[in-house]
């Protein structure tokens, strides 16, 4: 009876041993994707395609970041747009609007507001949350996806964290940590929209997914494309960079 308690004891811990290295390991997965694309600081030059059933329109934007608490966005084209900057600081969003001279703190309750009239939200923009300390992980299996092979790994938000999705499945490259898919679903377990990388390529010396494609699941036929023209990381930029008086004068 001894020995059968004994077993049953190591053969617990070994299962939780496990499960616990099994969870450090896909966190360090997510994180090796996050830090692929996002580095400890960069600036890119960024075109975005909104496409809905009616209409489309074009929007060309400079955007610079320092991890993970700053992030600036200032739009560059359409002539009717330019000028208009998102700031990031920490837990707190503006925007700038030049044509009426305004800047216009963005609550924490219209973070899933659509940003610019795309379907990226606020959050998806600044990255309010993060997919890296927020959320807790787990490799639900290996699959191939457009060729790739590839982590598929589950992300549950921890009860104390601030975030806006119920639950994120992603899909990993096994070979480069490319993020190639997230689907990111609501607090009741619906498939709200899915994000996909492509278009891999060398840029800022990485090789990463430049074309980024964000489309809702209830709007066939409807989506937002983000296109990275060019890329730098690990850029020399200040926390300073980062105010609301530079938001006006940006460039």
């Amino acid at each position: 009876m001894l020995k059968c308690k004994l077993i049953l004891l190591v053969s617990l811990l070994l299962g939780f041993s496990t499960q616990t290295a099994l969870s450090q390991e896909a966190k360090e997965i997510v994180r090796k994707a996050n830090d692929l694309i996002r580095a400890k600081s960069s600036y890119s030059e960024v075109k975005m395609n909104v496409i809905k059933a009616d209409w489309s329109r074009e929007m060309t934007m400079k955007m610079w970041s320092l991890e993970p608490d700053y992030a600036l966005i200032l739009i560059t084209e359409p002539a009717k747009d330019k000028g208009m900057v998102t700031l990031k600081r920490k837990i707190e969003v503006w925007n700038w609007i030049p044509g009426i001279h305004r800047v216009i703190k963005i609550p924490p309750s219209m973070m899933l507001q659509s940003w610019m009239g795309s379907d990226f939200t606020n959050d998806d923009l600044v990255k309010q949350s993060s997919i890296v300390e927020d959320y807790n992980h787990k490799i639900i299996m290996q699959e191939k996806y457009e060729g790739y092979d590839c982590y598929k790994i589950a992300l549950i938000p921890k009860e104390e964290a601030n975030v806006v999705w119920g639950k994120i499945i992603t899909w990993v490259s096994i070979d480069g940590y490319l993020s190639l898919r997230s689907d990111y679903f609501d607090e009741d377990g619906y498939l709200i929209k899915k994000m996909t990388g492509s278009n891999v390529k060398k840029m800022g010396g990485r090789v990463i997914p430049t074309l980024w494609e964000m489309q809702p699941v209830d709007e066939p036929g409807q989506k937002t494309a983000m296109e990275y023209l060019d890329i730098k990381f690990n850029i020399p930029i200040k926390e300073t960079y980062f105010s609301q008086k530079n938001m006006k004068r940006v460039r």
